[in-house]
């Protein structure tokens, strides 16, 4: 009677059922590590996948902000500002600015965003501003402050006005790319035409153009007036009935 310790033939085959069962282990091993090395590698591939369309996902939404920031901040007339450029917001805004603005030379220009002809002379205003510190240079929007470019008699774009100290306006013009000497010319002219009349308060808009502001509403203004030799302060409707009373009489 054979041992149970003894190794068992199989008839036909010279292995063992222990080595038989052994490669057979092994090979069943191997089978299952091929297996397992596909199915990770598979699972690998799709995690990359699902990575990387996930996070091209998560960056187009940022892609497309941005684009939206850069064309907000590609306004023409936003671009390359200069410390002397200062962009007017209300008629009271303009009237506080030149009456503040000592004996420097200030030049106020009137634009459109739509004015083909401001936005290609807006680049060598900047140069110009640049090339100028001491000067000031005032950006007036006449889509946004219509009412008061009517007070002002603004008609045509762009169009420029130069005032200095206690002269107050000195001249007013239009001019494009193609006529942008006669500014330069101006500018050359008046930021060196110092006189004893620049002494004293700035003068400003004329005072007319205050009281039509005024009675608008664009500003608030009183008009300084004498009285029996005394100076004082009266409200312009006690002087000056409003323009719509005046077209009403």
């Amino acid at each position: 009677m054979a041992s149970s310790l003894n190794p068992i033939k199989f008839p036909g085959y010279s292995t063992s059922f222990k080595e038989a069962l052994i490669k057979s282990d092994r090979s069943l091993s191997a089978s299952i590590l091929a297996t397992d090395f596909l199915t990770k590698r598979s699972q690998l591939f799709s995690d990359h996948k699902a990575l990387t369309s996930s996070s091209w996902n998560a960056k187009t939404p940022r892609h497309a902000h941005a684009s939206v920031c850069v064309s907000k901040s590609m306004r023409w007339w936003e671009k390359t500002p200069k410390p002397n450029m200062i962009e007017i917001n209300s008629a009271q805004e303009l009237v506080d600015t030149l009456s503040n603005s000592g004996d420097r030379l200030v030049i106020v220009e009137f634009y459109s965003p739509g004015c083909g002809g401001c936005k290609a002379l807006h680049p060598k205003i900047c140069q110009l501003a640049e090339s100028n510190p001491t000067a000031i240079f005032l950006q007036v929007n006449y889509e946004k402050l219509k009412p008061m470019c009517y007070s002002l008699h603004i008609h045509v774009l762009p169009f420029f006005r130069f005032y200095k100290g206690s002269q107050g306006k000195l001249c007013s013009f239009s001019c494009t790319i193609a006529t942008i000497k006669k500014f330069k010319d101006a500018l050359s002219k008046h930021k060196t035409d110092g006189c004893e009349c620049d002494v004293g308060p700035s003068k400003g808009l004329e005072e007319s153009e205050l009281l039509a502001l005024s009675s608008i509403g664009q500003i608030s203004y009183n008009l300084p007036v004498k009285s029996n030799g005394d100076d004082s302060l009266l409200e312009v409707e006690e002087i000056y009935p409003s323009i719509n009373e005046l077209l009403l009489a």
